[in-house]
């Protein structure tokens, strides 16, 4: 049997203390992360402009991907893939989270859908991509302006968390 060396089990020690630090951090960010979509939900149905809406109408600026008379997608500013871009509807007719999608968003959601894959294409990543919809609080919705997260240009795992 071998046994390690010092220098063995000095680095092996390192990276424990490495991983341990990495799962606090990790426990953190989803903390604040979860305590940022509570906030947020509180003023989810006020009719409040939300960031979005100020998107849209140009007071503050995006690097926009795609736009069509319908819906508008974005870089994401805190992107969690090389490829990470925003696409929302440019009238949220009530449409805040898909948890309160009636029938008459079908065109809409359709149309969300069909523009993620326009931004695929556009980006590259048409070949293996992921489209997130993050619906209230619990699942750490921080805008309430309906929005689907396009995701790739890495190896995507699952399950995604």
């Amino acid at each position: 049997m071998q046994r390690r060396s010092e220098a063995e089990r000095s680095a092996a020690a390192g990276n424990q203390i490495a991983a341990a630090t990495a799962d606090r951090s990790y426990v953190a960010a989803a903390h604040d992360e979860e305590a940022t979509a509570r906030t947020a939900a509180v003023n989810a149905d006020t009719g409040a402009p939300t960031i979005f809406d100020k998107i849209i109408a140009k007071e503050i600026p995006a690097s926009v991907v795609y736009e069509d008379e319908k819906v508008l997608a974005f870089r994401d500013i805190n992107p969690q893939a090389p490829v990470h871009v925003l696409v929302i509807p440019k009238s949220r007719d009530g449409l805040t989270e898909l948890g309160k999608a009636e029938q008459r968003h079908e065109d809409i959601l359709g149309h969300l859908l069909y523009a993620a894959k326009i931004v695929a294409e556009k980006e590259g990543i048409v070949d293996g991509f992921r489209v997130v919809i993050n619906s209230g609080a619990s699942a750490c919705q921080s805008v309430y302006h309906l929005h689907l997260h396009v995701l790739g240009g890495r190896q995507l795992k699952w399950p995604p968390g």
